[in-house]
């Protein structure tokens, strides 16, 4: 995979996208890389980075999670530690944004340093199998949104379509050719499909990032 130094993932609440920044930034780690990432979900406080943590620590990737996550406030705030990654050019960053447009917008402040060190890649989480982006044209709206809300636009597409525990390898490829549409309307590329470890292995297609799961995932309802 060709890295940039930050790497943001977005998309429609329930879509997989902190599962996916948790590996990717493990990934990057494996490859000897400094990494830091960032929790910037303050919409949904089921699945959070923090819930990674050993995880994360083990394989030398620092964490910055909101203050309070995985209590019971309702509403973290976010760290001023999250500066860092925008601001510390010897690290790679890694950012899991909140679901949809009103988790966009904590991205928000830190847009400006992104855009002039203009070294990022923003990659929006596509997951067919979600209630509210089933067809390729719901997703593209959800798209626009988050682009509206953070004020950064898009750059890639990673196509994390799954049934949850459920999912097969049939289910990604039958998840191709929405992808491909996604694609198509957005005009961007997609830049990996993932799959669980032992369903990737399965798979005969480019680009294909195999998943740990955490374990809250396989208590993911379906719809």
């Amino acid at each position: 995979m060709n890295h940039k130094r930050l790497t943001l993932f977005a998309g429609h609440y329930g879509s997989g996208k902190t599962n996916i920044a948790v590996n990717y930034a493990i990934r990057l780690a494996q490859e000897g890389k400094h990494v830091c990432i960032a929790d910037l979900d303050i919409v949904n406080p089921y699945f959070r980075t923090k819930d990674s943590a050993k995880e994360l620590t083990d394989a030398g990737v620092t964490l910055i999670s909101p203050q309070f996550a995985n209590s019971n406030v309702d509403l973290p705030a976010l760290p001023a530690e999250a500066y860092r990654l925008v601001q510390d050019k010897g690290i790679y960053g890694v950012m899991d944004i909140g679901g949809d447009d009103r988790g966009a917008y904590a991205l928000g402040r830190y847009v400006p340093f992104i855009k002039e060190e203009g070294n990022y890649r923003m990659i929006f989480v596509a997951n067919c199998c979600r209630p509210l982006t089933t067809t390729a044209e719901e997703a593209l709206e959800v798209m626009r949104e988050i682009e509206a809300a953070c004020g950064l636009q898009f750059t890639d597409i990673i196509n994390n379509s799954n049934l949850g525990p459920e999912t097969t390898a049939e289910t990604v490829i039958e998840s191709l050719a929405y992808i491909q549409k996604l694609s198509e309307l957005s005009g961007l590329p997609v830049f990996a499909h993932t799959a669980e470890s032992n369903i990737a292995k399965q798979l005969d297609l480019p680009d294909v990032f195999p998943l740990h799961l955490q374990e809250k995932y396989f208590d993911l309802p379906i719809a």
